[in-house]
């Protein structure tokens, strides 16, 4: 059934290289949650980050972490473009962490799980958020050429057919 994960308090991690869909299915997974009533949140994980030190700064951290914990699925876009702070990346696991068996959390990543430290820094820190994301989790891989590069490659391969006809 579609959403039982979310019953389940299970985690989708989408892995794969850029351009391959992760996000698309990322996002039909939340519309489909939403639209059977589910309090859901997407986040591109800069954006996260960024938001949870500006909310530590101004000290409403608790505030926004209460608003996060109220959530049925978090999504969390993006990890691995953009290497976090030693706090950005401690601020994401204690979000990742609360949600531990309370709430789904759907990950979409380019990284393989053995190069997250790249993103997360420390090696204990990415162990324990691997641990946590993985426990209760269904590992999709997106394969293929990217999307966005195939649609290219064929815009312009149009554009040289009707180059070449024109001047016939």
């Amino acid at each position: 059934m579609l959403g039982e994960y979310i019953d389940q308090r299970e985690n989708i991690l989408l892995v794969g290289n850029s351009g391959t869909g992760k996000t698309h299915v990322a996002i039909a997974l939340a519309i489909a949650a939403c639209g059977r009533g589910r309090r859901v949140r997407f986040y591109r994980v800069t954006e996260l980050i960024t938001q949870l030190m500006e909310a530590r700064e101004e000290r409403v951290l608790l505030r926004l972490k209460a608003q996060l914990a109220k959530l049925d699925l978090l999504i969390l876009d993006e990890l691995g473009y953009v290497p976090a702070s030693k706090l950005g990346s401690e601020l994401l696991f204690d979000v990742i962490s609360t949600a531990y068996e309370r709430q789904s959390v759907i990950v979409t990543t380019n990284l393989p799980f053995e190069n997250w430290t790249e993103v997360l820094g420390s090696e204990r820190l990415t162990g324990a958020t691997l641990d946590r994301l993985t426990h209760r989790c269904h590992i999709l891989e997106a394969g293929g050429e990217s999307y966005r590069l195939r649609d290219a490659k064929t815009r312009q391969t149009k554009r040289s057919s009707n180059a070449s006809s024109k001047s016939k």
